[in-house]
């Protein structure tokens, strides 16, 4: 399946550069894939198209601030990514220039110019990823300088300055490793969730940690070549007893966000672990076609062309629908991509 299948042309001022407020009062495209049609509401009228007794499953996850600016022994200034721990205070990185870091040296970081953490590059990984080992040069421990060092990271195409940084995240995160926001839920309130909850819709929280590879285009020619990015993911025994239940009786799964549906559909094809829940990481590419067997409806955001992620929304319904439904968006002047508008898709 050739790549140019999922392409089209964004006008570059239907990228969201901030969020609208109320969360909720963002724009909301209903797209049905049995009547091949869309409807024009806005999120807070998301409850018109649940029922009680749906689940809505939600990524509770949380961006840590993985930007972290620090300088060389030298003066060199250098910008450490981060992107995984691979062992206590040992990270994977990316890191910029990486030409100027190489095994053995040290990057300092400093609070009110002082020199308060360092990062030893321990080696260059095959893809020029650098291993950095992080040590505290006070009394602190070395997660909390790093999070109170770094700065939350915003995707690519964003460049106004972020002036709350809370409004990058989900109002129920809680599980930090994430390095970019699932962006579908950033649209619920307080207000609104416990208004689904009255209503009768119960809510399921996992947890994916959203990586680097959901911002990386895919490059290759079909897409059955591209080669997938690895997701750190849990879901607790309790929850999982209500996802499969759930399933088992009928009712509808409502995933927020592509990384719930990468976590469902990898949960249904592996065993629980000994205690009942699911952990480990997954790389699950969904294209067309694609039988889904967990998630029964989505709500999402407009995905960037190209991506994996625009291509997992016409595995889940009809391609030429979705690219359709995406030109309809533009010429509604909808808002794109992160801090965008959303779409639920039944």
């Amino acid at each position: 399946m050739n790549i140019d299948l999922f392409d089209y042309d964004l006008p570059p001022e239907l990228i969201a550069q901030h969020a609208v407020e109320p969360r909720d009062s963002s724009r909301l495209m209903v797209m049905n894939r049995k009547t091949q049609t869309v409807e024009h509401r806005h999120f807070y009228d998301i409850k018109d198209y649940l029922l009680p007794g749906d689940l809505l499953v939600v990524n509770n996850t949380r961006v840590i601030p993985a930007r972290l600016f620090g300088e060389k022994e030298t003066g060199a200034k250098i910008e450490i990514f981060l992107l995984n721990e691979l062992s206590e205070n040992t990270w994977e990185t990316l890191c910029k220039p990486g030409k100027r870091v190489k095994p053995g040296n040290i990057v300092f970081f400093r609070i009110d110019d002082v020199k308060v953490l360092s990062a030893e590059c321990l080696s260059i990984k095959d893809d020029g990823n650098r291993v950095f080992r992080f040590k505290s040069l006070n009394s602190e421990p070395e997660r909390d300088l790093i999070f109170k060092i770094g700065n939350v990271p915003l995707p690519p195409y964003i460049h106004e300055e972020l002036k709350e940084t809370e409004r990058y995240q989900t109002i129920y995160s809680s599980q930090s490793g994430a390095v970019a926001a699932p962006t579908a839920g950033l649209h619920f309130t307080r207000d609104l969730m416990n208004d689904l909850r009255e209503y009768g819709v119960e809510i399921a929280e996992i947890t994916l940690h959203v990586g680097l590879g959901t911002f990386r285009p895919v490059d290759v020619e079909t897409v059955e070549e591209h080669e997938m990015h690895h997701e750190e993911y849990f879901v607790t025994p309790e929850v999982a007893v209500r996802l499969f239940k759930a399933k088992e009786e009928g009712r509808r799964l409502f995933a927020v966000g592509t990384t719930s549906i990468r976590v469902l559909e990898t949960i249904a094809n592996r065993e629980p672990d000994e205690g009942g829940g699911f952990s480990g990481s997954t790389d699950i590419f969904i294209y067309p076609p694609y039988q889904f067997k967990m998630v029964d409806a989505l709500i999402t955001n407009f995905h960037l062309p190209k991506s994996t992620l625009l291509i997992l929304l016409s595995a889940f319904a009809d391609r030429e629908f979705i690219m359709a439904a995406y030109q309809t968006a533009i010429e509604e002047k909808y808002r794109f991509y992160s801090f965008g508008d959303a779409c639920l898709i039944l």
